[in-house]
C-alpha cells in the first residue's frame, strides 16, 4: 500500500480495476478547423482520456502513467485526499493513447 505521506494514494486496486484521474474537459475547447465550441454546449456520447494512477493485479494492458479512452458513462467516482478519481474495469477501457513515432520515422509498414 502506498503512504499517503510520499504523495501515493492509500487504495491496493484488486482484480482487473483501474483507477484513474480524469482530464478536465469542463472548458471551453476548440474544434480542429478553429471553432471556439463553449463549455455549454451539450456533444452527444462523448468518450473521455484519463490518466491511469493505479491498477490491480490482474491488470494485462495497461500500466501505471497511460492515457486512456473510456465512456464516462459506465463510471463509478471516488474520492481520496480530498480529489475525485473514476473507477473502471480493463475491458471498459477502449484505447490506451500511442506514443508519438520517433523523428524520421513514416509509421508505414510496407
Amino acid at each position: 500500500m502506498a503512504d499517503p505521506d510520499e504523495g501515493g494514494l492509500p487504495i491496493r486496486m484488486l482484480h482487473d480495476r483501474v483507477l484513474v484521474d480524469l482530464e478536465n474537459d469542463a472548458g471551453e475547447r476548440r474544434s480542429g478547423g478553429g471553432i471556439l465550441i463553449p463549455a455549454t454546449v451539450t456533444m452527444g456520447r462523448r468518450l473521455a482520456w484519463a490518466e491511469v494512477v493505479s491498477i490491480g493485479s490482474s491488470v494485462r494492458v495497461v500500466k501505471v502513467g497511460d492515457r486512456v479512452l473510456f465512456d464516462p458513462e459506465d463510471r463509478a467516482e471516488v474520492e481520496l485526499h480530498s480529489r475525485s478519481y473514476v473507477l473502471l474495469r480493463e475491458r471498459d477501457i477502449h484505447a490506451v493513447a500511442a506514443e508519438r513515432l520517433s523523428e524520421g520515422h513514416t509509421g508505414l509498414y510496407l
